[in-house]
């Protein structure tokens, strides 16, 4: 599978200075707490709410643009993105651009730029400058507005909705074990939500496929497990869990209060990688997961990693993580591995390093084996490279 998001690049994003990355079908960012690599993720996520939501929203969750554009004694007033993308339905393209601060605390969109590609050959495009389109494929466009971002405004024309469409559709999700334990209100289950409090909806929304591919991973993560349903009690619902007792013709059953957090968790990356839209069987585009390891067993995390490659043939997954159990199998490529590490507060995010690369091709380690020896490193010419802003690509096009 060709990777949706096949390129990131940030600029002064939270504690990201300057970053640009290629990203294959199934990434690992591997570091230590507090390096950043959540930060990484939410750049996906923010393109995500600002579509869906509005850029003022974005913002506001994440509270204020204060809190977003990276601090430095420099003071950088803006925070810039830019993801080239592969869309699903064929052809490719780019969306870029930079947010700024205003003296009033406000926030405007100071240059945005979208191209597509189509598979039939044709390219369409724009440029927004300060509020105005600059440059455009098409003649007639909505107009542009500083607090939000065009893309909005542009999808309502059939060159640009696939973009919209694809970009809107990212997921990130950090699972909170007892907003899944708890009862839970009824909704339509299309989507998941970032913490799990709709899980029983969604596994109820499971086509048969996907809820027996569930099932069959978790049964084999947590032992003894028969697998796992939506139950309905009064107004609310929760998970009923089915274990096979020893001595006992039929399983027993639990409910999700009754379950420790990892099998929990556990259930909920399962649902968030083989989770369908609606009934139209259409798996986000691009799914991040916070550690989706945490307070499993170390023994249960091949299984993780299978169940994670296999998802990745239909979804991009971006997963962060420092646990070497994870990542012990010599057959993830060095490519799929990106090292994070934070020095004097900016974060720092590359491919690995030439020694590293070269062991995990040679098979004389597993990269949970570099990252027991503390091997785990970004490749310095990468990071020297995008050290400095001014180099990164954001725009196609320069401003008038």
């Amino acid at each position: 599978m060709h990777p949706f998001i096949r390129k990131i690049t940030v600029r002064n994003y939270k504690s990201i200075a300057a970053c640009e990355l290629d990203l294959p079908a199934l990434a690992f960012l591997v570091g230590p707490n507090g390096s950043g690599k959540s930060n990484l993720l939410d750049c996906f996520r923010f393109v995500s709410d600002s579509l869906k939501t509005s850029l003022d929203h974005a913002l506001r969750d994440r509270g204020t643009i204060k809190e977003v554009r990276r601090r430095s004694g420099g003071h950088p007033n803006h925070f810039a993105l830019r993801l080239d993308f592969n869309l699903p339905g064929g052809g490719d393209g780019h969306l870029s651009f930079k947010i700024g601060a205003r003296k009033d605390g406000g926030f405007e969109v100071q240059t945005e730029e979208c191209r597509v590609a189509t598979s039939l050959m044709q390219e369409h495009y724009y440029h927004v400058q300060a509020g105005k389109v600059e440059r455009s494929s098409l003649r007639l466009l909505p107009a542009a507005l500083p607090d939000r971002l065009f893309l909005v405004a542009a999808s309502g024309m059939p060159e640009f909705r696939p973009v919209f469409d694809a970009l809107s559709c990212m997921e990130v999700y950090n699972l909170n074990p007892k907003e899944i334990q708890a009862m839970q209100k009824p909704d339509p289950g299309e989507l998941l939500r970032r913490d799990g409090s709709n899980l029983a909806s969604v596994l109820h929304n499971l086509d048969a496929v996907h809820r027996d591919r569930v099932n069959e991973h978790l049964s084999r993560i947590v032992k003894g497990l028969a697998g796992a349903q939506t139950k309905v009690l009064g107004s609310q619902e929760t998970i009923e869990f089915r274990q096979t007792v020893k001595g006992q013709k039929h399983p027993w059953t639990f409910l999700a209060s009754s379950m420790s957090d990892g099998t929990l968790r556990a259930l909920g990356v399962l649902v968030a990688i083989f989770q369908s839209l609606g009934n139209h069987s259409i798996s986000p585009n691009l799914i991040g997961l916070e550690e989706p390891e945490m307070a499993l067993h170390p023994a249960a995390a091949s299984v993780l990693l299978g169940a994670l490659r296999k998802a990745s043939a239909n979804s991009q997954i971006i997963v962060t993580s420092h646990s070497p159990e994870l990542l012990d199998n010599e057959d993830i490529p060095p490519e799929s591995v990106l090292a994070v590490d934070s020095l004097d507060g900016i974060t720092h995010i590359g491919n690995l390093d030439p020694a590293g690369r070269q062991m995990l091709r040679d098979r004389l380690f597993t990269p949970g084996e570099l990252l027991r020896q503390n091997q785990i490193a970004a490749d310095p010419a990468a990071l020297e490279s995008s050290s400095d802003d001014r180099q990164l690509r954001l725009f196609d096009f320069q401003s008038k």
